[in-house]
């Protein structure tokens, strides 16, 4: 059997042994600081008298006792007439400085004996004023963690709303406010879309339930009026199939991109024009384009769903006889696609709406479901770009998508499917 090395078992050991409570480790870290630095105070304080110098011994004559200097040395009355330095004999000299050299040990062991209990017991106090500031500087984060894991679904309009200096407590504090309302809005966003797929997707069940219950109560029902049944069923079905596949583009571009390419938006657009040209001519429209370079990066799929998109939208949501007008450009160092119609007037304060999910101007206009835009936006978020709309003088729409300039344009026809 193998037994795990010491380097594999030091990370697990460290995390046993490193206290998983925030105020238990602030506690230690603040008493280690408080020992650290008063253990080299007195490691200085202990140098600094070691350091000192010895004070100095004045000797006299053989026969005059010597007195004791204030600096432990021979004091010398040289401000009396005709006095002068006593000598001592050097057998007393050397006693009076080895004796001078003992309580100077003497001294500083004692200092350190001293200094050593005094670290002992300012380790006990700092132990407890550790803990008492770490839980003074915790106590606002417990309180917001409270009124955090209060929050939920029913209540998630609630907020910290914490008062005070604009320190790091309350920036984050207000970081979290910030987040709460965000998931507030993606929240109500979420409830309407549900609400709304709901509608959109109970609408055809119903029909189609009742078409089937017709035909079967119906006795008399005959081959001409299964088969026109029939045919309402499935272009009822066929309906349902275009909201199911527009809900999953609405929900794959809101995921975000999983991969990204240099691309043209002039080949998209030429693309997508000429595939709308049979419902154009059909509609009795007139085509303007302007198409010029406009080269970018993204994912070439979900960027021809969005002009396609915009197109679409044009086109049903115009006039007999009206126009549509799309160009590529670059302006800005940014890649620009502009979608323009005629049409209805468009009231400006629902501009900004008609790029939410089920939203548009009449329940039954241009026959769609009101996911055009939403896809629309939620592709140019996706890709980091800019979406602008405005009403039109006399009627109509104009859109405008502004994706980040890319490095290389493909080759003609690349990305394109």
């Amino acid at each position: 059997m193998r037994l795990p090395s010491l380097a594999a078992l030091a990370p697990a050991a460290r995390r046993r042994l490193t206290p998983r409570r925030v105020g238990v480790r602030l506690t230690l870290l603040y008493g280690a600081l408080f020992v650290v630095s008063g253990a080299v105070l007195l490691a200085i304080t202990y140098l600094l008298v070691a350091r000192s110098p010895v004070s100095g011994v004045l000797v006299g004559d053989a026969g005059s006792a010597p007195l004791p200097a204030p600096g432990g040395g021979i004091r010398v009355d040289e401000g009396l007439p005709g006095a002068h330095a006593p000598s001592v004999p050097g057998d007393v000299t050397a006693q009076l400085r080895e004796q001078a050299t003992r309580q100077r040990r003497a001294d500083l062991r004692q200092l350190l004996v001293q200094s050593g209990t005094a670290l002992a017991l300012m380790l006990a106090v700092s132990a407890v004023l550790g803990r008492l500031i770490a839980g003074r500087v915790l106590r606002p984060l417990r309180a917001m963690t409270g009124s955090i894991q209060r929050i939920s679904v029913r209540n998630i309009h609630e907020r910290l709303a914490v008062e005070g200096p604009a320190d790091e407590l309350k920036v984050l504090a207000d970081t979290v406010d910030g987040l709460l309302g965000r998931l507030e809005t993606a929240l109500d966003a979420h409830r309407r879309f549900v609400a709304n797929a709901a509608h959109e997707l109970r609408t055809p069940l119903t029909l189609e339930h009742a078409l089937l219950e017709e035909s079967l109560i119906d006795g008399e029902a005959t081959t001409e009026s299964f088969r026109a049944n029939f045919e309402r069923l499935l272009a009822i079905s066929e309906q349902q199939a275009r909201l199911l596949e527009s809900l999953l583009t609405l929900a794959g571009s809101q995921r975000g991109l999983d991969h990204r390419e240099p691309l043209d938006l002039a080949l998209v657009a030429e693309w997508v024009l000429h595939a709308a040209r049979p419902e154009i001519e059909r509609r009795n429209l007139r085509a303007d384009s302007a198409i010029g370079p406009a080269a970018t990066v993204g994912d070439p799929t979900l960027v021809q769903s969005l002009v396609t998109h915009l197109v679409d939208n044009a086109v049903r949501h115009n006039a007999p006889g009206g126009k549509v007008e799309i160009a590529t450009r670059t302006r800005g160092g940014r890649a620009v696609v502009a979608v323009a119609n005629t049409g209805p007037p468009v009231p400006p304060e629902r501009v900004d709406l008609l790029f939410e999910p089920f939203q548009r101007l009449g329940r039954t206009a241009g026959g769609g479901h009101g996911l055009g835009l939403a896809i629309v936006h939620a592709i140019a978020t996706a890709h980091e770009a800019a979406i602008s709309a405005r009403a039109r003088t006399g009627g109509g729409l104009a859109v405008e998508v502004a994706f980040p300039s890319g490095v290389a344009q493909l080759d003609k026809g690349a990305g394109l499917h």
